[in-house]
């Protein structure tokens, strides 16, 4: 709540309880095949506003409806409800049932998680935190502000001064599971729909990364024969082939 124009006002956030299909969204299958990992980490990357959190709320619905387990998400704040399925939800708002994210994460293996969803990696400690936990067994996703999986690599390199980044990358190469990068795109009919890029990490793309090339990410998308790989403008022709 805040005063304008010497009243009280109020933002309010809207908690849905229904979470979408995958289906519904029209996002890659490849998307539902990823979120039933056993260890590994995923990065869902867009600007603001793109769709992010929907994604994440359905894929992770899906692995809540196909797997057993244990669902561990670290919110700020929570976008959706879950309900337990074939697994246990339990989702923890920071600065309300956790004081901070660091601390939440310190906190996460003594609730045996299967499965952890941090709400946006910010800052090194963060990155840190997911990395340790993907080497350990576990399936972390998350997000981070950027428009592609070049900028979202740059970014993790970022966090990171010059005399670290030598032992970061190959912990990322041998770690990362995909980098799925989102955009929403208006249609005909007045809706939205998701362009996805899809960048899976590939022998090569491990390559690259622990080598620091992370300019030639997209042209390995490109060039990637790998099922469930796309690029943005792969995507786009898709949605108008659809």
């Amino acid at each position: 709540a805040f005063r304008q124009r010497g009243t009280v006002s109020a933002v309010l956030r809207y908690i849905p309880s229904h979470i979408p299909p995958m289906e519904s969204l029209y996002i890659p299958p490849i998307l539902g095949d990823l979120i039933m990992e056993k260890r590994g980490l995923m990065l869902v990357v867009g600007s603001t506003g793109s769709g992010k959190s929907t994604t994440i709320a359905s894929m992770l619905d899906h692995r809540n409806e196909h797997r057993t387990g244990h669902i561990l998400t670290l919110e700020d704040p929570i976008e959706f409800l879950f309900r337990n399925k074939k697994s246990i939800v339990n989702q923890r708002e920071i600065g309300t049932d956790s004081k901070t994210l660091g601390i939440a994460l310190k906190n996460a293996l003594r609730q045996a998680p299967d499965c952890i969803l941090i709400g946006e990696i910010r800052d090194k400690d963060t990155m840190s935190a997911a990395l340790a936990y993907a080497q350990s067994g576990h399936l972390v996703v998350a997000t981070l502000h950027a428009n592609n999986s070049y900028q979202a690599l740059t970014r993790i390199i970022n966090f990171y001064p010059i005399e670290t980044r030598q032992s970061l990358l190959p912990d990322l190469a041998a770690t990362l599971r995909a980098i799925v990068s989102q955009r929403l795109i208006p249609t005909v009919d007045g809706g939205r729909r998701a362009a996805v890029e899809v960048l899976l990490n590939t022998r090569y793309v491990a390559e690259l990364i622990e080598q620091g090339e992370i300019g030639q990410i997209k042209e390995a998308i490109e060039k990637s024969m790998s099922p469930g790989s796309q690029t943005f403008e792969q995507a786009l022709m898709q949605l108008l082939n659809d």
